[in-house]
């Protein structure tokens, strides 16, 4: 249906930049909230001492890789059912679909926390200091109740996020990681529990913010139509929602790893340590930037979800249009700051003149790898989570980075001897790859079936819910 037609293209224009900033401006602040706290607590270890600093960002990168980052990618489904439900009107969809992706999320997280307890173990087979291990092993330990809240508190934030009702999220991250420094403070450094305290505040603040969001679902009237209590037919489908969910997991995991083992590979550069200081400032200032796509990524995909439930094509289309735009506007701005301060960004970071000399010439390649980052993150959560399309995704995703990427970073960084440099700009052919083949996709998608099949996939799913006024 053209929605368009009769209706001033500017208006239009107009009305859809207003929904995406309302939309956009509170995921940005949610992204930013929820990371921080992570960072927080290991800021707040590294006043213990260097080992105690090494031991908790080891600890803080493997439980990324291995839980945070899976079951984030897991529960992104919900932004391509939930979304979907909530344009075709299917109100009771939504609830039902947010409890089978936690009953999803809380079973992935037994074994996923089991490998954390044996984090230890894990780092010693692979070549890690024990002093170090040791540490770390008693960090993840104390985070592994963070693991089960994390994935409902995806769920949670997908719910509200599918019904452009973000604000709550926003409010309740807030107070969460003001919460989460006092809770630092007191556990770091008054109570004699360490770099124990830190890994136990994490575990804390996750599941206040999952208390919060829960009360706000269950006694929030703008929530009554779309969550009408606990139901046995959470569990009845279990299989559709997997079949978007793992692919949904493996893209996300296959993108996050390769910029770890960017990382870990700078290790065996002929200076390590140089190297390995460099590049992780590099990825520590590039996650804290990313922050920002990931809220317009989401902003995309529930737009893009909203209007394919409710059988708007035209309007679908548009959108991705406008949050193409921003993206756009946003990445040369961030990346004109970034290398206006390139030579003053080292000292956040470090003190030492070749260390900030280093991340001051890696700043030109790492702002162009920036500007990519937050295209594809766009492009993928419109293409990949807007229109249910995980697997093409992760295909796209496994063919960028471990058929270019790796193995460019690879020859580059080892065998032409152009070190961290080479590692990061692999990535970079690799996210060039992946802007250009989601680009294609989305120039090439066909909207009026997109709308069809996202009425398709409405329809054969739970029919609990019905319209409402």
């Amino acid at each position: 249906m053209n929605v368009c037609k009769g209706i001033n293209i500017g208006d239009h224009l107009l009305v859809e930049v207003k929904k995406q900033f309302w939309l956009s401006a509170p995921l940005i602040g949610v992204s930013i909230l929820q990371y921080s706290l992570q960072v927080i607590s290991v800021m707040f270890v590294g006043h213990l001492g260097s080992l105690s600093l090494s031991a908790a960002s080891i600890a803080t990168s493997f439980a990324s890789v291995t839980g945070f980052t899976f079951l984030m990618g897991t529960a992104g489904a919900l932004e391509t059912l939930c979304g979907q439900s909530y344009g075709a009107r299917r109100f009771g969809n939504i609830g039902i679909l947010m409890q089978r992706a936690m009953c999803v999320l809380l079973l992935l997280s037994i074994p996923l926390s089991i490998v954390w307890a044996n984090t230890e173990h894990i780092l010693v087979i692979a070549h890690q200091d024990k002093s170090i291990a040791r540490l770390a092993g008693s960090y993840a330990r104390y985070m592994i109740p963070s693991i089960f809240a994390y994935g409902l508190l995806q769920c949670l934030n997908r719910f509200l996020q599918a019904q452009n009702n973000v604000f709550p999220v926003l409010v309740s991250s807030g107070i969460t990681t003001a919460l989460h420094v006092l809770l630092c403070w007191a556990l770091v450094l008054k109570t004699g529990l360490g770099h124990k305290g830190a890994a136990l505040a994490i575990s804390i603040s996750y599941w206040t913010n999952v208390v919060l969001l829960s009360c706000y679902v269950k006694f929030s009237p703008s929530c009554s139509h779309t969550w009408t209590g606990f139901s046995k037919e959470a569990i009845s489908d279990i299989g559709a929602f997997v079949k978007l969910g793992f692919p949904s997991a493996v893209m996300v995991c296959f993108e996050m790893w390769s910029f770890e083992l960017l990382v870990l590979l700078s290790g065996l550069l002929p200076n390590p340590v140089l190297e390995t200081s460099v590049l992780s400032i590099c990825l520590n200032t590039s996650l804290t930037v990313w922050m920002i796509p990931v809220g317009l990524g989401g902003t995309a995909s529930t737009r893009v979800s909203n209007e394919l439930g409710a059988g708007n094509p035209e309007v679908a289309k548009l959108a991705v249009h406008v949050v193409v735009t921003i993206v756009i506007a946003e990445g040369l701005l961030i990346g004109s700051v970034l290398l206006l301060v390139r030579h003053k960004l080292g000292y956040a970071f470090s003190r030492d003149p070749k260390v900030i000399k280093y991340v001051a010439s890696m700043l030109p390649i790492f702002v162009a790898g920036n500007f990519l980052d937050g295209l594809q993150c766009v492009l993928s959560g419109m293409v990949a989570r807007g229109c249910g399309w995980q697997k093409i995704g992760a295909c796209v995703n496994l063919g960028s980075y471990y058929l270019v990427g790796v193995p460019l970073g690879l020859l580059l960084g080892f065998h032409l001897h152009l070190g961290g440099w080479g590692l990061w700009l692999g990535i970079v052919f690799a996210l060039i790859v992946q802007v250009v083949s989601l680009s294609l996709i989305t120039i090439l998608t066909n909207w009026d079936n997109e709308a069809k099949k996202a009425l398709g996939r409405v329809g054969s799913s739970n029919q609990a819910g019905g319209e409402t006024e």
